[in-house]
């Protein structure tokens, strides 16, 4: 039975909005987490049909050991839609038997009701876009070679194309040089190379920022991830990095902290420091030269995420606009506090939103701010951009139009990916904001980040 208290407790933190679908099951023990998971998102597509036959039934009403609906949810999807309730006869199951026939009724007066010919049609359904984006393979290049991998899949039965054949192929990509394109929903969760950390499994789009901000592989480099977990695109910078020099991957929340320390340990990332600190905490005179922005943002270009589950039309509507307003200036923030760092030469700002509000609009806001200024911050030209890819910023929404030549959007549906935004900002050469003593030497030599000190009330 704590198999279903484990669910329902997940089911709790996503009505609480602890994060996204993905996010909170990455965070369950990995010892249960491939079956919580999977009941935890099944679950989901059938929420509204399985809460209107138990409020139907009056479930919770007559049985007070059934203690949340979420409960009830975990433990009737099991009984009407799996292989009945998998555990030990004891007092909460028996609370649920008594009710099966009830139970049984109800939910077919709902499938009559909404014209459902089999129980698959009661499901929610995802976004179709979903089904023409190809599975990413990144090859995590600090434990193999590309040309290792491309042995390795072709030993497992995949042949080598140089377009995506949709049965048993495998290509390369275009724009990112260790990413592998395989049919859309071929599964690699029990592949052997993504146990062992060989591959990762990260949509193109996600792939750009660390592309683009390329730091170099020299043992005096030194980088930050502001908002690092889950460790896709920590990983990413690791690799490109080849494990040397420093990477202080900065998260703030406790349980994805610990994803993020998981992933790093199971990428063989040696040079990664992960610090479960809030990057806007972190004092700016330290002496890192890349910085990578991908903060919380509204996730609007993400097609293929599981959180559709928890989407519904009065939570889509009401308070959008704030919602977006909010996450807006919050990024704007993020992107002037990296600029008050002395030594940073790059800055890549980077969210998987379609909304021009949280895209060119903070890119526009940000180099009109007094740390752009100070700073000398501009925007990268499109040859530093990953110029060959041909969809750019939205010219229109910028203050100078061709500033959107150095930004990169993806569109889901039309692009092959997840929906995204990647923007570069670059220190004018030259400029520097490297701290004095009063001595007049410099003083931003290499150690580790240090969070500010705010005094006590």
């Amino acid at each position: 039975m704590n198999f279903y208290f484990e669910a329902a407790k997940t089911l709790d933190r996503l009505d609480a909005k602890e994060g996204s679908i993905k996010g909170v099951l990455a965070t369950l023990p990995e010892t249960n987490r491939k079956r919580t998971a999977a009941l935890v998102i099944e679950t989901l597509k059938y929420k509204s049909v399985l809460s209107d036959v138990i409020v139907r039934t009056k479930l919770l009403n007559e049985e007070r050991k059934i203690t949340s609906m979420n409960l009830a949810l975990v433990l009737v999807h099991d009984l009407l839609l799996s292989n009945g309730i998998q555990a030990g006869d004891g007092p909460i199951k028996q609370a649920v038997l008594r009710h099966k026939t009830r139970l049984n009724g109800e939910f077919q007066k709902v499938k009559i009701k909404r014209g459902a010919s089999s129980n698959v049609a009661l499901a929610q359904k995802g976004d179709e876009r979903a089904a023409q984006i190809p599975r990413y393979v990144r090859v995590n290049t600090n434990l193999w070679s590309v040309e290792d991998a491309i042995k390795a899949f072709q030993d497992q039965g995949f042949e080598l194309n140089d377009v995506l054949d949709l049965t048993k192929g495998v290509s390369r990509d275009l724009h990112v040089p260790d990413l592998f394109l395989f049919p859309p929903g071929t599964a690699f969760q029990d592949n052997i190379f993504y146990k062992s950390g060989n591959i990762i499994l990260q949509d193109k789009a996600s792939c750009f920022p660390a592309v683009v901000l390329s730091p170099p592989a020299t043992s005096d480099s030194v980088v930050i991830d502001a908002t690092a977990a889950p460790g896709n695109k920590t990983t990413h910078l690791c690799a490109l990095m080849r494990n040397r020099g420093k990477l202080y991957a900065f998260e703030r929340d406790k349980r994805r902290f610990s994803t993020l320390k998981h992933m790093l340990s199971k990428a063989k990332c040696q040079n990664v420091e992960p610090v479960n600190a809030d990057f806007l905490t972190i004092d700016p005179m330290d002496p890192s030269s890349f910085l990578l922005l991908d903060p919380s943002c509204s996730g609007s270009g993400i097609v293929n995420r599981l959180d559709y589950l928890l989407d519904t039309e009065e939570e889509n509507l009401v308070d959008k606009g704030d919602r977006l307003n909010k996450l807006s200036a919050f990024q704007l923030m993020m992107v002037k506090h990296a600029m008050k760092f002395p030594n940073v030469q790059k800055i890549v700002y980077s969210t998987c939103s379609i909304h021009a509000i949280e895209n060119e609009h903070v890119v526009r806001e940000a180099l009109n701010s007094d740390e752009a200024r100070t700073g000398s911050f501009t925007l990268a030209p499109r040859c530093e951009v990953l110029p060959t890819w041909q969809r750019r910023g939205l010219s229109e929404e910028l203050q100078n139009p061709d500033d959107g030549d150095s930004l990169i959007r993806c569109m889901p549906g039309e692009d092959a990916t997840n929906g995204f935004f990647v923007s570069c900002f670059v220190r004018c050469r030259g400029s520097s904001l490297k701290r004095k003593d009063t001595d007049g030497m410099d003083k931003s030599s290499e150690r580790p980040p240090k969070t500010k000190k705010t005094r006590k009330k």
